[in-house]
């Protein structure tokens, strides 16, 4: 009988030592990006680390802090805000890195989205999709991109954006699912 009594009390404090620890918890950086309800990233250029290089814009870039609660497949869309939904017109391919993989695309017209609260006229949203990258482990993982389409806010700021045709507005990350 003491057996079971000391067996039961020790099944006790054991569950509730267990409830009561700490799991494992990720160091989530300040201005990382979360992943929305449907497992979605958008990655907004606005809220992204940016360097632009006036002289040479082909190495201008976007870089993001992204927590994924959810591994698996994700397919990568550039979204650009354009005058044009037949040419993109970008001179360079877009590159897009997540740790040791690397998306190199030349940015084409795969879909075009007339109500985006991203852009306003006489810009239209338009889609392209680049690619897909595998989150192996839930973390905090950092994803760049390099484009001459990455524009410093000082350029949308002036009467120069009249003369732009393409500006790259987003990275949108959306799982794969079956």
């Amino acid at each position: 009988m003491n057996v079971k009594i000391f067996t039961l009390l020790g099944m006790i404090v054991l569950f509730a030592w267990s409830c009561g620890s700490d799991s494992p918890k990720v160091n989530v950086s300040e201005n990382a990006v979360v992943q929305e309800s449907d497992g979605t990233f958008s990655l907004n250029l606005d809220d992204a680390a940016c360097y632009s290089d006036a002289e040479n814009p082909e190495s201008n870039t976007a870089e993001w802090k992204v927590v994924v609660s959810e591994p698996g497949t994700y397919k990568v869309w550039l979204s650009s805000a354009t005058r044009d939904t037949t040419d993109l017109r970008y001179i360079n391919s877009v590159r897009i890195s997540l740790s040791d993989k690397l998306i190199e695309v030349d940015p084409a017209i795969d879909r075009v989205v007339l109500d985006s609260k991203e852009v306003s006229l006489p810009y239209y949203r338009a889609d392209s999709y680049a690619g897909s990258f595998y989150f192996s482990e839930p973390g905090e993982y950092s994803i760049q991109v390099i484009s001459e389409k990455i524009l410093p806010k000082e350029a949308m700021n002036t009467s120069r954006e009249e003369s732009i045709d393409t500006k790259l507005v987003s990275v949108i990350l959306t799982p794969l699912t079956r």
